[in-house]
C-alpha cells in the first residue's frame, strides 16, 4: 500500500487466526468462560484474506536464505533533503529509511497479502466481537541501549503517536485505550465492536522507548516528538543511525546483537552492514551516479527511461542487471488529484472534462513504449475491483445511498475514454461538459458567469514529470482551460501538500488486498477538513461515508469484495481523479553485487534490503572491472 506521500501502514479488514497450539483443554476446561474464550484465540499470525501459511512452529520464511551472509554496504538515493531524524512527526522532511529503526508489535508478509506475525509480540487474541486485542510481548524483546521493551512502552507508543500526528490520530480513532493486563502484556480497547480490521491495525503500531523520550535530550531539554529533530533517536530494530549529513546523506548500521535476530520471522533478513542514502534534487543527476556506480541499486519509475537509457557500458557487459519482477500486489490508484476545495471544481462535469482531455494512449506510445495499463479501478488487479454492472450484494449495499451518488453507477459500466483517433471527439464533448457546468467559451478561454477564467496549476515535485503534464496541459488549453504547470522544491511541495494549497497533483492511493480504516484517510469527510491527511481530493459525501463504514465492519470477504467494489464505483462515476497508469512489475536494476533468495516474495519480489545480500566474490569482480 503504498501512498505517494506517507504509508498508513497495511490497509486491512476481514481476518483469519491460527491458534498457537499450545494450551492443553485442561487449561480451558478450568478457565472461566470469558478467559478461555481469549486463551484459545491466541494467535502468532493474523491474516484478512485466509489463514497464515506458515504454522506457529515455522522456522523461517521460505523466501528468505536462512544462511544469508551478513556484510558490505549497499548504496541507495533519496530525492530532496531531510531535516529531522523524527519521522512521527507532522513537522519537518524526515529522513529516508527511519523505518529501518523501529520494531512494531507484528511484521506483514511481503509474501501474503495483508497477513503479519508477530514480532515483539508472540501472540495476539481477542474475543467474538472485537471488542478489544490484547497482544502478550516478548520477554527478550530489547532497546539498543540494552533495556527490555515493556508494556509502558507499548501504551506510551499509542498516546505519543496519536499526539505526534494527526494521520495517527485519525487511523488509530477507534483504538481509545491501552492498558497492562499482565506480566509483558497489553490489551487495546475499542469504541466500537465487529470492526475485524482493529487487531490487525493495532499490529503494525510502531513501538517507541518510553524512557528515551521522557528525558531531556543533549540539548538538556526536555525531547517533544510533535516536533522535528537531528538528534539520533533510540529505536530497537535490525539498525541503527551511524551518522548523518543534514539534507545530503544518511548512513545505518546493522545492529549486531539486534535482540530479534535469531526469531522466526528475522532469520535471514536484514544482511547488509550498511545502508545509506545519498541526496539528490533531481533525478537525472541521481540516475548518472547509478550509471557511474555511486549507487547500488536502482528502482525504476519511468517506462522512456527503462526502454532508452539502459545501453551504457556497464550494463551492456553485464556489470548491471536490469529485471521486471511481476508482483501481486493492488495496484492502486495513480492519478492527476483534482483538489474539490477549490471553486471551479466542485462541479463533477469539469472533472470528467478534464478526464476527456487526457490522451493517455498517445502518452503511452509516445512516451511508455505501451508498457502501461490504464486504472480503470481504484483497486486494479485485485478481485476488489468493480466490473460491469453491480449485481447481487454489491447492488445491495449501492441501493442504500441511491439518491446520493451519480445515477451511472447503477447503469453504465465505468471505462476511461479511448485516446488516440478518438481523442478529437473527447474534446467535443469536454467543452460540451463544461458549457453544461456553467463554463461558457469567450476568446478561447472559459468563463462562467461571474467573469472568471478556468484555471488550473500543476503543483509537482518532480522536474521529470513536467514532460508528461505538458502535452495534458496543450490539450486542456484547446478546450479553453488556462493550465500551467508548477515544480517546487519537496519541502515547498510537502508544506503546500499537508494545506491543501494546490489544484491538481500527481497522487498515488495505495491498496491491499483487504481495505479498511485507511480509506477514511483518503475519502472520509473529516479527513477533508484535516490538513496532512491523505484526502487531496477533498471528498464529502454522506454515502461515501457510508460505504466506508461498511468496508470497515464487514463481515466476511464476500461482504468485504461487494462493499469494496461498490466504493470503487462511486469513486470512479464522481471522476474526482484523473486516473493515469500501472505496470504489475516492479523494475530494478542493480549492480551484480547481490545474492538474493531463490524464491522471492510475491507481494514486494523488490524487497532488497530486508532479504538480499553482497555476494563478496560477485563485488570483487565488479571492483576490478571499474579498477578500483
Amino acid at each position: 500500500m503504498a501512498s505517494a506521500r506517507m504509508s498508513p501502514g497495511f490497509a486491512r479488514t476481514g481476518w483469519a487466526l491460527v491458534l498457537g497450539g499450545f494450551l492443553a483443554a485442561t487449561v480451558i476446561g478450568l478457565a472461566g468462560p470469558e478467559e478461555a474464550n481469549a486463551q484459545a484465540k491466541r494467535a502468532h499470525a493474523l491474516s484478512l484474506v485466509g489463514e497464515p501459511k506458515l504454522g506457529p512452529d515455522f522456522k523461517q520464511f521460505d523466501w528468505v536464505n536462512p544462511d544469508a551472509p551478513k556484510g558490505g554496504r549497499i548504496r541507495q538515493w533519496s530525492m530532496g533533503g531531510f531535516d529531522s531524524l523524527n519521522s512521527f512527526s507532522v513537522r519537518g522532511e524526515a529522513a529516508a529509511g527511519l523505518g529501518l529503526l523501529y520494531d512494531s508489535l507484528m511484521m506483514n508478509s511481503p509474501d501474503e497479502p495483508s497477513t503479519e506475525y508477530g514480532l515483539i509480540a508472540a501472540w495476539v487474541s481477542h474475543p467474538d466481537d472485537f471488542s478489544s486485542a490484547t497482544f502478550g510481548l516478548r520477554p527478550d524483546a530489547r532497546w539498543h541501549d540494552g533495556k527490555p521493551i515493556t508494556a509502558d512502552d507499548v501504551i506510551f507508543s499509542l498516546e505519543a503517536l496519536k499526539k505526534a500526528h494527526p494521520r495517527y490520530a485519525f487511523y488509530y480513532k477507534n483504538v481509545v485505550k491501552a492498558e497492562k493486563t499482565g506480566e509483558n502484556e497489553v490489551t487495546f480497547s475499542f469504541d466500537m465492536k465487529g470492526n475485524r480490521e482493529l487487531p490487525v491495525i493495532v499490529g503494525q503500531l510502531s513501538i517507541l522507548p518510553k524512557h528515551y523520550w521522557t528525558a531531556n535530550g543533549a540539548d538538556g531539554q526536555p525531547r517533544d516528538i510533535t516536533r522535528s529533530s537531528l538528534e539520533v533517536p533510540l529505536g530497537s530494530g535490525a539498525y541503527k543511525v551511524k551518522s548523518i549529513d543534514p539534507g545530503r546523506g544518511i548512513i545505518y548500521e546493522r545492529v549486531k546483537d539486534y535482540w530479534a535476530k535469531d526469531l522466526p520471522v528475522s532469520r535471514g533478513q536484514w544482511n547488509f552492514d550498511e545502508i545509506s542514502y545519498t541526496y539528490f534534487r533531481d533525478v537525472t543527476p541521481a540516475f548518472e551516479a547509478f550509471k557511474s556506480g555511486q549507487i547500488d541499486i536502482w528502482q525504476e519509475s519511468s517506462a522512456n527511461r527503462w526502454a532508452t537509457q539502459y545501453a551504457f557500458d556497464a550494463a551492456k557487459n553485464g556489470l548491471v542487471k536490469k529485471e521486471a519482477l511481476k508482483n501481486g500486489r493492488v495496484a492502486g490508484m495513480q492519478s492527476f488529484a483534482i483538489n474539490t476545495r477549490r471553486a471551479q471544481f466542485k462541479d463533477a462535469r469539469v472533472r470528467h472534462a478534464f478526464d476527456l482531455a487526457f490522451d493517455f494512449d498517445m502518452l503511452n506510445k509516445s512516451f511508455f513504449y505501451d508498457q502501461y495499463i490504464r486504472s480503470g479501478s481504484f483497486f486494479a488487479n485485485s478481485e476488489l475491483a468493480s466490473r460491469g454492472l453491480p449485481e447481487g450484494r454489491e447492488r445491495e449495499i449501492l441501493e442504500t445511498v441511491k439518491d446520493q451518488i451519480p445515477a451511472e453507477v447503477f447503469t453504465t459500466e465505468f471505462k476511461n475514454p479511448a485516446g488516440g483517433a478518438e481523442h478529437r471527439n473527447n474534446l467535443r464533448d469536454a467543452v460540451r461538459l463544461m458549457q453544461e457546468a456553467g463554463w461558457k467559451l469567450q476568446s478561447g478561454k472559459l468563463v462562467n458567469a461571474g467573469g472568471e477564467t478556468l484555471k488550473a496549476e500543476f503543483l509537482l515535485v518532480q522536474p521529470d514529470f513536467e514532460r508528461i503534464v505538458l502535452p495534458y496541459i496543450e490539450n486542456l488549453k484547446k478546450i479553453g482551460v488556462d493550465a500551467s504547470v508548477r515544480v517546487v522544491d519537496s519541502s515547498q511541495y510537502k508544506r503546500r501538500i499537508d494545506e491543501f494549497d494546490y489544484d491538481i497533483i500527481v497522487d498515488s492511493f495505495g491498496q491491499s488486498h483487504s481495505p479498511g480504516n485507511e480509506q477514511r484517510d483518503y475519502w472520509g469527510s473529516d479527513a477533508a477538513k484535516r490538513p496532512g491527511s491523505q484526502n487531496s481530493v477533498g471528498i464529502e459525501s454522506p454515502a461515501i461515508d457510508k460505504l466506508i463504514d461498511r468496508i470497515i465492519a464487514a463481515t466476511d470477504r464476500e461482504d468485504l469484495v461487494a462493499a469494496t467494489r461498490a466504493l470503487d464505483r462511486v469513486l470512479l462515476w464522481s471522476h474526482y481523479v484523473v486516473p493515469q497508469w500501472y505496470y504489475p512489475f516492479d523494475r530494478v536494476a542493480s549492480w551484480n553485487i547481490f545474492g538474493r533468495p531463490e524464491k522471492l516474495p510475491s507481494q514486494s519480489p523488490a524487497s532488497v534490503l530486508q532479504t538480499w545480500w553482497i555476494d563478496p566474490a560477485k563485488e570483487q569482480a565488479v571492483k576490478t572491472a571499474l579498477g578500483r
